[in-house]
């Protein structure tokens, strides 16, 4: 250390943004993920045993992991290195591991390495740190944004515990946002600030669980009011202000990943449990984010024939009509018949019936014998057929009572089709019924054919 160190310590610190100043030094200090760094969790047991080992810190921005590395840093016996993989290449890599080994063998300390965004390093580049990381020579924490199932090699993934983080929490943004404005060292604590609690919930809301962006939109806040240590009168921030402290809330939305399927998946799953409510917040989400609607048409449509399928055929006219609007019109407007699509199936009675129909015949077809079409039932059309025997005995049902002959359409005896007791599907079933009792069942035939039969049941 040379006499300007100080001093050139105290000038980077001057322009850290609040959001850096604020980061906790220990554990009590770290706010949220209580899943796994609460007290009796896994990370706290690790850390009490000092039987860390490594890990991948998993999660959105702003929700506490370069925080969280640089308090096991502080709360271990290990050397800590930090570096950014998006900035730093295998040579500066293979120098860290060189240290670490020399470290080692000198006075016993092991090395934690904090890499930033590791999903940034390739394949090849991340090979370098297994050796090291399987014989505990360094213990590697990687941060990321991206699933590290599919962004980190598999080795390193297996040898590592992976932590998910979450959002935090509004009341945890707003604790780390009261804990600001009181500490005078490190915070706002120096100036007299008069905020109101709407101001205060307004931030922790629109900064949608990252912290960063909440503590950066305090410090506007208060700063762009001429806030000063000593100034006589205080500064008052109030809802208005925060507002304009804080840009309009970005819809964290990666069209590719994780965030993707996960809607995708939220809207399908609100529709199949009939929450239309649940179904349409998920349906804007993913449109407010950008997402494509001709996708979202798309799971619509599939969701239409998969779960509500014959309980309300009319589910798949109107999910189809929904997608061609939506070819036509576009954004905004199409947002319209989405949603209305969206909610009718939600309404809507539930059967996938003629779904598992076609799933089991098609594992039948992949597995099993290949059933040969019945003789009868083959192509007559052209002259020497009939010698083939193709089409013959073939019994045309519109010549018969009731549009219906009883007939080997298969060649095999096999059910496929079960339907349930649920909306029109409850008609279909009771036809079938007679049919496959081989009576023909006039009676429930016409049933089918009466008009007002063909109404879907009423919604639940």
């Amino acid at each position: 250390m040379d006499l300007f160190t100080e001093k050139r310590r105290a000038a980077f610190s001057r322009v850290e943004p609040l959001a850096v100043r604020m980061r906790p030094l220990t554990l009590d200090e770290f706010v949220g993920q209580q899943h796994f760094a609460g007290p009796g969790k896994l990370l706290r047991r690790l850390l009490d045993a000092d039987r860390l080992t490594s890990a991948v810190f998993y999660g959105p921005p702003g929700t506490g992991k370069t925080t969280l590395a640089r308090v096991i840093a502080h709360h271990t016996s290990a050397c800590f290195e930090e570096a950014d993989a998006a900035g730093v290449g295998v040579k500066e890599v293979r120098d860290i591991l060189a240290r670490a080994r020399e470290r080692l063998a000198a006075d016993g300390r092991r090395t934690l390495l904090f890499l930033d965004e590791i999903h940034r390093f390739n394949r090849a580049q991340q090979d370098i740190l297994l050796r090291d990381v399987e014989n505990g020579l360094i213990i590697l924490i990687g941060a990321t944004t991206e699933n590290p199932f599919f962004s980190v090699n598999a080795p390193l993934v297996s040898r590592s515990q992976i932590f998910q983080f979450e959002p935090l929490a509004a009341a945890d943004v707003e604790t780390l946002l009261r804990r600001a404005l009181a500490d005078p060292r490190r915070g706002l604590g120096s100036i007299r600030v008069e905020i109101t609690d709407e101001a205060l919930r307004h931030l922790a809301a629109t900064c949608d669980g990252d912290a960063r962006r909440a503590l950066t939109a305090l410090e506007v806040a208060v700063l762009s009011q001429g806030g000063t240590a000593g100034r006589p009168e205080p500064v008052r921030v109030d809802l208005a202000v925060a507002a304009e402290s804080i840009q309009r809330k970005a819809i964290r939305y990666d069209g590719t990943g994780d965030e993707h399927y996960d809607a995708a998946s939220a809207l399908i799953k609100s529709m199949r449990g009939s929450d239309p409510d649940a179904a349409v917040y998920w349906l804007a989400r993913m449109l407010e984010a950008g997402e494509d609607p001709r996708f979202i048409a798309r799971r619509i449509a599939i969701c239409a024939a998969e779960d509500v399928g014959n309980a309300d055929p009319m589910a798949l006219v109107v999910a189809n009509a929904a997608a061609q609007i939506t070819l036509m019109v576009g954004m905004p407007e199409c947002q319209l018949p989405l949603s209305q699509a969206a909610i009718y199936i939600a309404t809507a009675p539930k059967s996938n019936a003629s779904a598992m129909a076609v799933w089991t015949a098609a594992e039948d077809v992949r597995t099993g014998r290949t059933l040969p079409v019945p003789p009868h039932l083959r192509d007559a059309h052209y002259p020497g057929a009939a010698r083939l025997g193709h089409g013959v005995g073939y019994a045309y049902a519109h010549d018969h009572e009731g549009g219906y002959v009883a007939q080997d359409y298969l060649g095999s005896p096999r059910t496929y089709y079960h339907p349930t007791d649920r909306g029109f599907e409850a008609v279909i079933a009771e036809r079938l019924a007679g049919l496959r009792a081989g009576s023909g069942d006039r009676a429930a035939a016409a049933a089918l054919d009466r008009p007002d039969q063909h109404r879907p049941a009423e919604k639940p």
